[in-house]
């Protein structure tokens, strides 16, 4: 049985607990709201002002899973809070297990101040969970995607835009690596595992992927520099530096460019350009 009107007191604490620089806001001038001001939650969490200040207010509809997952995002909650989320709402509070979606309020910080770096946080399944806002704008925006295709493994056997910026060479070598990660990643999880029920859907849609399982390679690792083909700026060639919640099985993800190089100068130009043509990924 949901609780409203609970729901929405807890929903108000919480966001007057938060201060902007807390999230990775501006504070800006002649600010007196306590906390949060309900649409910075809104945005946070994907949806409309009204909307929030609804399920604020106790008047809204019982939200779905996935506002409340989003809402918990937003607001930061850790894992307990989360869950007393859910429970409010009626719904029974999500797997604690090592798949989880839900993304630690202390990576959640770590990726808050790096608004002028290309970044985001994935899970083991390569499903983009939060970007940066510079994240955004080099590799598309993340919450578009749905099902399966949420995952960049997925995608690079299903979805030809996702190898447009590598010669192809490269391919062949991410191709291994992809295939041979989520079979390890199936061994790790079991039969019963979302990793499975990939593996399972790209067998039967993709030949290639098909073969490369068939061939049980496990072990290979990624080129050092990814390569990336933006609409605006072009070719930009970045390092990759990770780091790992094994809690949660979360990879903060950080591409920067050597310094003095065309592909740093690009990104300084994608500051400016921001969000409006992302490229895929």
């Amino acid at each position: 049985m949901s609780d409203l009107a609970g729901l929405g007191d807890f929903l108000q604490r919480r966001r007057e607990a938060l201060q902007p620089e807390d999230v990775g806001l501006a504070r800006g001038v002649r600010r007196r709201t306590a906390g949060l001001r309900r649409e910075e939650v809104a945005l946070l969490s994907h949806m409309s002002t009204d909307y929030y200040a609804r399920l604020e207010r106790g008047t809204g509809p019982t939200p779905s899973e996935q506002m409340l997952t989003s809402l918990a995002q937003g607001l930061h909650l850790s894992l307990a809070e989360r869950d007393h989320l859910f429970r409010l709402a009626g719904h029974e509070a999500p797997s604690r297990h090592s798949a989880t979606e839900h993304v630690s309020p202390g990576m959640l910080r770590v990726l808050d101040r790096l608004d002028d770096t290309p970044a985001e946080i994935v899970t083991e399944l390569g499903e983009t969970l939060r970007q940066s806002r510079l994240g955004t704008a080099l590799l598309g925006d993340a919450t578009l995607r749905r099902g399966p295709a949420r995952s960049i493994g997925y995608r690079w056997f299903t979805d030809p835009t996702a190898r447009a910026a590598y010669p192809p060479e490269e391919v062949a070598v991410l191709s291994r690596v992809y295939a041979a990660g989520l079979r390890e990643l199936v061994a790790a999880r079991g039969s019963r595992s979302r990793a499975a029920e990939l593996s399972d859907d790209l067998r039967r849609r993709s030949e290639e992927f098909a073969a490369l399982w068939d061939a049980h390679e496990v072990g290979a690792r990624p080129p050092e520099v990814k390569r990336f083909l933006h609409p605006e700026v072009g070719h930009l060639d970045l390092s990759c530096q990770t780091l790992l919640d094994p809690d949660h099985s979360h990879r903060l993800l950080v591409y920067t460019a050597q310094p003095g190089s065309e592909s740093a100068e690009k990104l300084r130009l994608l500051a400016v350009v921001g969000t409006a043509s992302p490229a895929p990924h």
